[in-house]
């Protein structure tokens, strides 16, 4: 019989959050199976003191704030070249806790069962209520959270990536510094032949908190979202795409503050540079069709 698959976990954290990071570590120390060895990233600040964990946990220290895909990609990398030492790489909020020991027993099984599998997405639920919020389901049809799926993209902060994905397609855009980076990575993955799979019964508890609290948004979500279009949509599909979003913005009728945000962030999307462009195959966007996601919202 083979081996089982290695699973590690990369965790970023801006130093400001040492009790609900410890908890964390601790989770993925209770996880089933064999330990899951940690890479915590000091992401332009000290790491907490976790040497009570540091059997199984390493420390990495970065100078300056490199952004959540910048400092998730040194995680990556403390594992080998794309992460090659371990089969999976799970990547945790560090506010977050699996709220299961199975979690990680979980991601070898789906990986070892299903070869096309790449990514697979988990179900955030709030600690407190048990609640997910409905953008927490990476689907268009989000309204039963309890419900696994194909899907054409995943959560940040609540999943686990086959290392061999990001040895054929790169790891995340270091530049997006916040917001779709994960889309980017995912649209790269469909296009290699890949599958995406949002999974229910793997839960990380995270605190309800909105998107907005974070003071570059608007501005961010607005620019990446014009560098994703242009990175990886065929051209005719660029303008419907980035249309849309447009649209779908002014309905959501955001403050004066943050419209100007936006646009300003829209604006830079379009006058600076997105970094390498490869437009997907027309069969990849038919396989987002299928999956119930066209590439054109």
């Amino acid at each position: 019989m083979s081996a089982p698959m290695k699973v590690g976990a990369v965790v970023i954290t801006m130093g400001n959050r040492p009790e609900e990071l410890r908890a964390l570590l601790d989770s993925i120390a209770k996880q089933d199976g064999d330990p899951v060895e940690v890479v915590v990233v000091g992401n332009g600040s000290p790491v907490p003191d976790v040497t009570e964990f540091s059997t199984h946990v390493r420390t990495v220290e970065v100078p300056e704030n490199l952004g959540i895909p910048g400092g998730r990609n040194v995680g990556i990398e403390a594992f080998g070249p794309s992460g090659r030492d371990v089969d999976v790489l799970m990547f945790l909020d560090d506010d977050g806790l699996l709220a299961r020991h199975d979690t990680a027993r979980l991601c070898r099984e789906a990986f070892a069962a299903d070869p096309g599998l790449g990514i697979i997405s988990f179900r955030i639920a709030d600690p407190e209520t048990g609640v997910t919020q409905r953008r927490h389901v990476p689907r268009l049809r989000a309204a039963d959270p309890m419900r696994s799926s194909r899907v054409t993209t995943f959560l940040g902060g609540a999943n686990a990536v086959r290392t061999q994905v990001l040895a054929e397609v790169g790891a995340l855009p270091d530049a997006f510094f916040y917001a779709h980076e994960e889309t980017d990575l995912a649209w790269r993955a469909l296009d290699a032949g890949w599958m995406i799979d949002y999974r229910s019964d793997m839960v990380l508890h995270h605190p309800t908190t909105a998107p907005s609290r974070h003071a570059v948004y608007h501005r961010m979500v607005a620019r990446n979202r014009v560098w994703l279009a242009r990175r990886n949509l065929p051209a005719p599909l660029v303008p419907v795409y980035l249309g849309v979003w447009l649209l779908l913005t002014l309905v959501r009728r955001p403050s004066r503050s943050a419209l100007k945000a936006w646009f300003g962030g829209f604006r830079e999307g379009w006058t600076t540079s997105c970094g390498p462009r490869r437009p997907m195959k027309w069969r990849t966007v038919w396989r987002l069709t299928r999956l119930g996601r066209p590439p054109v919202i």
